[in-house]
């Protein structure tokens, strides 16, 4: 027989409104997916209500615990939660599900809306971004913490699905906690033997817990998801297990207390009026009713406020001691919570003097070193490659034996790294970085996508930037991914000429708040003179002029290695009597937030133009228009020495010189 309201317990009444809110949400929209929430709402609802140390008053307090919906799809439930326990998401948001400008999009989006720690929905970048947090918050609590005052101590929650662990990312990132012994994370797995196509054994029959023990997890099961006494205590187990990371699977019936429970067309689509009815009838709530939420269920939701100002309160009487105690330490925690840079802290970049040519790459290992000190929120590493990529602090510690160090040895995961690298930069406190191959680029593809979704402050170092790299051959010469890279919205490129370019980068990346990713060159490059050269001022617009005429007859246009080239062509057509402008272009998106004007004194109206890029030829037209030229790649490239392939391939000042020419004849 269905319960009335009135026969609910409190618990029972807080969770099925919850349930229902999704629903209706869904419903509304005509879009989304109710299965997820129906059967994890008690899930949530321990958590939000009862586990989590929160304050929905207080989003961005340092010290909460991180909650992490990494399938996304199950939005509705997370914004219902938020409502509920008083985040700043109202019922009319719920109500504006998936609308155009509503803070409550089809998949959580953390720009979006308070309370949602993360952008989520691309399967598996949850739990990544999760393990990130989780890494983010040993390293702070080992820097900053002190005997008497733990002012970092807080942990990381996921919710995820089958989906999740299904995807490549998820494991790298687990095998990467377990090695890590990240005690702080606690991943709750909606086992419900569903997923979109239908049962899970269609494509996924191995046992997870298995393969999360194999990753040195500790591992539980709750066989009923909605026993929130066997939840509490495994969730409760889970915390008292600190040096390994955790997964409880609980068993829940997708879609629970709607005619199609426990199936997969409950998953991706609204329930119908009909069905919907059902199941509020289900429940014990009136059917032709929509959006209801009884006073004794919110004010018991609401008990969160109450609970979660208090935690807040009792954590900042902790950090006024901590101030009064280590006044120092106290302000470094609460300039890098911040964001905000060290005063000062760019004196520490170095220049470099023209002379010994050297590689961007080791230009820009000896600028993160220099910096080391004037910005130790810079934490991060490589994919098994730092020896190659210069990413790695000397002296300095690794953060697996020492969670105070600041050099991660990712291991070669790069979409696990670059995925917990958000996490990271999410998380707040840090600036972290990661770091591969060029190519290997796209491997993390998704990753840097969200990261500029989401406008992390979060940096991605590629040294191995072409076909310059020479004996590897094609499988390791980047040719597309400078272009797929600077067609990601929001996401600023640097390919830098030079050392002292390549130093101008890393301040601006540091200083733009925003996500940012270097190419630098394996091979040795000469160095711009900084006292003929302001070359900061010019890498800050983007392009710059780096050598004029006085009546330009043609623009070479160069980026990175190559703008050597198009200088040494530069001065065989100047013993033609032919004048050209070199213009060197670091970075698109800086040039393309300048003004018309600045961008017409360097690539001048009538002047034709011609750009060289060891890369993908697609894109240069926009620059060098229908009556100018581009050297670059529209294959791939070979193996042999690297001086060798960029002749075959067309990138030698004499080459240069003729297509520029060309375009005067």
């Amino acid at each position: 027989m269905t319960p009335s309201l009135a026969e609910l317990s409190l618990d029972e009444l807080s969770i099925d409104t919850l349930r229902l809110l999704a629903v209706d949400t869904v419903e509304k929209a005509k879009s989304g997916h109710p299965g997820a929430p129906l059967g994890c709402a008690p899930i949530a609802y321990l958590l939000f209500h009862k586990l989590l140390k929160h304050n929905p008053a207080d989003a961005k307090w340092a010290d909460r615990d991180r909650f992490v919906l990494s399938n996304g799809h199950a939005s509705a439930l997370l914004y219902s939660t938020l409502f509920l326990s008083g985040y700043h998401v109202t019922l009319d948001d719920l109500k504006s599900f998936r609308q155009w400008h509503s803070r409550t999009p089809g998949h959580p989006e953390c720009i979006d809306t308070e309370g949602v720690e993360v952008t989520t929905g691309p399967l598996g970048q949850g739990v990544a971004m999760a393990v990130g947090m989780a890494m983010a918050e040993k390293h702070l609590a080992a820097a900053y913490n002190r005997p008497g005052f733990e002012v970092v101590n807080h942990n990381t929650f996921a919710l995820l699905g089958d989906g999740d662990l299904m995807e490549g990312v998820s494991h790298e990132a687990a095998s990467l906690a377990g090695t890590l012994g990240l005690g702080k994370l606690i991943c709750l797995y909606d086992d419900n033997l569903i997923s979109l196509d239908g049962p899970t054994e269609l494509s996924y029959t191995e046992d997870a817990l298995e393969r999360f023990e194999a990753y040195h997890w500790h591992v539980q099961r709750v066989a009923d998801g909605n026993d929130l006494k066997a939840l509490e205590t495994a969730i409760e187990a889970a915390k008292a297990v600190t040096d390994k990371p955790s997964i409880i699977a609980v068993r829940t019936v997708i879609g629970y207390g709607s005619p199609k429970a426990g199936t997969n067309k409950v998953h991706g689509e609204a329930l119908g009026a009909a069905d919907t009815a059902a199941t509020k009838k289900f429940f014990g709530f009136p059917e032709d009713q929509s959006f209801i939420v009884p006073d004794d269920a919110l004010a018991n939701w609401r008990k969160a406020q109450e609970r979660g100002a208090a935690l807040e309160t009792a954590w900042k009487k902790l950090f006024a001691g901590y101030a009064a105690a280590f006044p120092e330490l106290a302000a470094e925690f609460e300039r890098t919570q911040k964001g905000v840079r060290k005063a000062g802290w760019e004196n520490a970049i170095p220049s470099f003097a023209p002379g010994k040519p050297q590689a961007t790459r080791n230009a820009g290992g000896a600028i993160l070193n220099a910096l080391a000190g004037e910005v130790p929120e810079l934490f991060g590493g490589a994919a098994d490659l730092t020896a190659s990529t210069k990413t790695i602090f000397k002296p300095g510690a690794n953060f697996h034996v020492d969670p105070a160090g600041r050099n991660v040895f990712f291991g070669v995961r790069e979409f696990g790294m670059c995925a917990a690298v958000n996490g990271m930069a999410a998380h707040g406190g840090l600036l972290p970085f990661g770091s591969t191959f060029f190519v290997f680029s796209d491997y993390c593809k998704p990753a840097l996508r969200l990261a500029a979704l989401m406008q992390v402050h979060a940096l991605f170092i590629f040294t191995h930037d072409s076909v310059a790299l020479g004996e590897d051959g094609p499988t390791h010469q980047p040719i597309e991914q400078m272009m797929a890279l600077r067609a990601v919205p929001g996401m600023t490129d640097f390919r830098p000429a030079d050392a002292n370019e390549t130093a101008a980068a890393w301040r601006l990346a540091l200083e733009r708040n925003s996500p940012s990713f270097f190419a630098l060159t394996r091979q040795d490059v000469p160095v711009i003179d900084p006292a003929e050269h302001d070359v900061f001022a010019g890498v800050s617009k983007g392009a710059y002029v780096l050598q004029d005429a006085a009546q330009p007859q043609v623009v070479l246009i160069g980026t990175g290695s190559e703008v050597w080239a198009a200088l040494d062509a530069a001065k065989l057509l100047a013993a033609e009597g032919i004048a050209a402008r070199v213009v060197s272009f670091p970075s698109w998106k800086i040039f393309e937030e300048q003004t018309a004007e600045y961008k017409k004194s360097v690539l001048p109206a009538g002047v034709p133009k011609l750009a060289v890029e060891a890369g993908s030829t697609l894109g240069w037209w926009k620059y060098v228009g229908q009556n100018g030229d581009v050297i670059g790649l529209d294959r791939f490239g070979a193996s042999a020495p690297g001086p060798k392939v960029l002749a075959e391939l067309g990138f030698t000042a004499e080459n240069i010189a003729a297509r520029a020419k060309a375009l005067l004849s």
